[in-house]
């Protein structure tokens, strides 16, 4: 999140570091007015500059409180040649900002002087706080010129330098967040480090890291080696391989629902995450094995953030995070993976109850990425800020005056009374929109039908939507990333087949289509940024895990084969360039793309995303139930022992590696299964007509490969049989297998009863009762073609029944 270290005194943060064993020696400075910076830039590279800031244009409006008479900005750094919208911002402080690369570790190692490191991210409001205070400030940046070298990170671009140095970070400080400042030998290794410091601090900080630098130098290098050799030892693998026992994953449901805040939802305390990886594993143990509790946490998750400000009422979407534990709160900032992940919890969450309501906020979040956050080219923007020239969040709130200016006077009584606006207000003054109870109540207290309420509500929050469009506009981060690009992709796929709306299937295709054509290299390597059409950056492993992750969700949505072909290329340059040969699982980043860096770095466990380990993991995995390829499943399982001992430790820090080798270990989950590696695909769904209810099995077999027929010539050959995981919850009447064809093979002398190419199974279901949410099936079968049969197989079906699609 974006923190921040409002009270940190000098003294705290230095001491901080002698709790991690690292020694300082405090030495008292004489803190003397700092002289104007006397540094300039070489005429070949002012020109440069110069030339690049005129290339911008007429309309460009530099971000900096220091403009000369002309309205031109009174410093350009070497950030205006950058393609970073976090690093344009800082383009026009007078600190002499290096991007990360060769040119600063040169200088800082030919000037012999630290290097300060900053990471945050264009839409992060406390590194906008800490650039008003202290970047775009003359004073201490003459301090940040004269003794250091100054480097700028876009953490969205290298989330691998960040991952290094927040590491360093949290071992200093016991805490971490952006902006993050870091201080660095010459060899890129962290000698101190903390996050925001208010100005007055971060100036005195620098004179005493100088002072330190100048005469304890010895101390400092020492202390970073061994803050290095401690970051290398958390990112590393190479502990003993354990068994994982599938048992762990109860243990770990009953971890997870001691944290749920039963009286607001979601887990913990604040700052309040929707913690999107939990969730996700909850409704897929609750699939799985009918965990009624599993389940219950996750609703009353889902609707308390839908109830709260974290979620915007009025244009959809979720905000990063509450910063109080009803929700009420938000950070008000927007960020891609947010809506992808959460929009696919509730989509989730609609196939396995029924729930409209969750389809409701599913459709409303991906209506405002598709009209927000969508680039002309069918891709997706990265987030949109907390702030604006108004203010932090202002964007988002209201009285009751510019309620009743928009709306017709019924129309805002209804919206006063439903969002909760006063007077008085729930935030400064004004009001974060939000439910007191769920739409569902409030129509049954207020005497109006649900879908009546939904109708007014619909239409009150468009005009609300207008008016708000009038005000000063949020900052929108318009660099498209492949990996949270490939996020929206997954979950645009998965809605239009739960929702059956085939536009956002096709929203999907045009995205994924787009990352293909214009983000790949010429050798086939991707790059992971597009900002206006350039693309650059190389992309890192969780590029190639999401996007392949997503191009199989639209192999199997779609059928075609060509998305399966990709994600075949894409997981097999991922092993190329980033598999760790020693000690297995899957490096950050490449060895060239390493550089400088302290350590190479390689991160198994959640953080606000899934880990790209374990998304490589459920990958492979998924190849290999697709592919007759065993190479697939080799290195999943490599790929799996390489973290077990961590994962067995402490399985909630790696809730998507679980949830990875759950599938490795006992199947895929859901509707749609595969057999015979990959040459048989089966898909079943819940039918009603009236009051008959039935499903229907679609067997899809490859050419050249058939199953057995339900009733096979030979007693010794499997045959394709059906029934139920639990008769007890429901029964199948008679089953209706379609005509068997009967053939002689290759290498059979006898004739065969068998199935070819795609074929339908009907089940009438048979019950007393309602039918229940999920149907769950089993189907035995045998995949064989003209040389061989393969072992048996049996396939777990886990089939909604929706009551109806919205």
């Amino acid at each position: 999140m974006c923190n921040y270290l409002r009270k940190k005194t000098i003294e705290q943060a230095l001491s901080n570091l002698a709790k991690s064993s690292i020694t300082v020696f405090l030495v008292t400075v004489m803190i003397q007015p700092c002289r104007a910076a006397t540094e300039f830039y070489p005429p070949e590279l002012k020109q440069q500059l110069l030339s690049a800031l005129q290339a911008k244009g007429k309309e460009y409006k530099p971000r900096s409180e220091h403009l000369l008479a002309d309205g031109q900005p009174a410093y350009v750094n070497r950030l205006i040649l950058e393609d970073s919208p976090y690093l344009l911002q800082h383009a026009h402080n007078p600190v002499h900002w290096y991007s990360w690369g060769e040119a600063a570790f040169t200088q800082a190692r030919e000037q012999n002087k630290p290097l300060f490191l900053s990471i945050g991210y264009s839409t992060c409001h406390w590194c906008h706080v800490m650039e008003r205070e202290s970047f775009d400030n003359p004073k201490i940046a003459s301090i940040l010129n004269q003794h250091f070298i100054s480097i700028k990170v876009d953490r969205e671009r290298r989330p691998d330098i960040d991952a290094v140095y927040m590491t360093a970070v949290q071992m200093i400080t016991g805490r971490g967040g952006w902006p993050m400042s870091s201080f660095l030998t010459p060899e890129g290794k962290t000698f101190l480090g903390g996050t925001y410091f208010p100005p007055q601090d971060f100036s005195d900080l620098l004179l005493r890291v100088n002072d330190l630098w100048d005469k304890k130098q010895a101390l400092l290098i020492a202390q970073a080696e061994r803050v290095a050799l401690a970051v290398n030892q958390q990112s590393s693998s190479t502990l003993a391989a354990q068994k994982v026992d599938m048992a762990i994953a109860k243990q770990t449901l009953e971890q997870i629902v001691n944290r749920y805040d039963s009286r607001h939802g979601g887990f913990g305390s604040v700052p309040k995450f929707p913690n999107e990886t939990w969730l996700l594993y909850l409704l897929e143990f609750s699939r799985r094995t009918g965990n009624q509790q599993a389940l219950a946490v996750v609703e009353g998750s889902l609707q308390a953030m839908a109830r709260g400000g974290i979620y915007d009422h009025v244009g959809g979407g979720f905000h990063r995070y509450a910063t109080d534990n009803n929700w009420l709160v938000p950070h008000f900032e927007k960020m891609l993976y947010n809506q992808a992940l959460l929009a696919r919890v509730y989509l989730l969450a609609y196939q396995q109850t029924g729930n409209q309501a969750y389809a409701r906020i599913a459709k409303q979040t991906l209506a405002y990425v598709l009209r927000d956050m969508r680039s002309p080219e069918g891709a997706f923007y990265s987030a949109t800020d907390a702030d604006s020239d108004a203010g932090e969040g202002v964007y988002f709130l209201w009285t009751p005056r510019q309620i009743n200016k928009t709306l017709k006077a019924d129309e805002a009584e209804l919206a006063r009374t439903l969002y909760g606006v006063t007077e008085a207000g729930n935030y400064e003054h004004s009001n974060i929109l939000n439910l007191a109870v769920d739409l569902g109540t409030f129509a049954r207290q207020q005497q109006i039908l649900l879908p009546d309420l939904y109708l007014k509500l619909d239409n009150i929050n468009s005009q609300l939507l207008e008016q708000r469009k009038q005000r000063i506009p949020l900052f929108r981060d318009n660099k498209i990333l492949i990996s949270w690009n490939a996020m929206m992709i997954k979950t645009l796929a998965i809605a239009g087949e739960i929702l059956q709306q085939p536009d956002y299937q096709i929203a999907a295709e045009q995205a994924a289509e787009f990352i293909w054509r214009v983000n790949r290299q010429d050798n086939g390597n991707l790059w992971r940024v597009n900002l206006r059409g350039k693309a650059s950056v190389n992309a890192i492993q969780e590029d190639y895990a999401y996007l392949a992750e997503a191009y199989i969700t639209l192999y199997d949505i779609t059928g075609n084969t060509v998305w399966l072909e990709r994600a075949q290329a894409l997981a097999d340059l991922m092993v190329d360039k980033f598999w760790d040969t020693q000690s297995g699982g899957f490096y950050m980043n490449t060895i060239s793309d390493a550089d400088n860096i302290m350590v190479r770095p390689k991160i198994s466990r959640d953080s606000t995303l899934p880990s790209a380990n374990a998304i490589a993991l459920k990958v492979l995995a998924s190849l290999s139930k697709r592919l007759s390829l065993p190479k697939y499943a080799n290195t999943a399982n490599s790929t799996l022992a390489a973290f077990s001992a961590q994962l067995m430790q402490t399985p909630m820090a790696y809730i998507s590696m679980l949830l990875a080798a759950t599938e490795l270990h006992s199947g895929e989950s859901g509707a749609r299964q595969y057999a015979g590696r990959g040459a048989v695909k089966v898909i079943a769904q819940h039918q009603r007509q009236e009051q008959h209810n039935w499903l229907s099995i679609n067997v899809d077999i490859k050419p050249g490969w058939h199953i057995n027929s339900h009733q096979p010539l030979q007693d010794y050959l499997i045959a394709t049989s059906l029934e139920t995981a639990d008769s007890a919850v429901w029964k199948p009447g008679q089953i209706r297998y379609p005509v068997p064809e009967i053939k002689r093979l290759g290498f059979q002398r006898e004739s065969l009863s068998l199935y070819k190419n795609n074929i339908q199974i009907t089940i009438p279901i048979v019950s007393n009762k309602a039918i229940p949410k999920q149907l769950d099936l089993l189907i035995n079968l045998q995949a064989c073609d003209d040389k061989i049969c393969l072992p048996p197989e049996t396939l777990t079906l886990n089939i909604p029944a929706l009551a109806s699609v919205p």
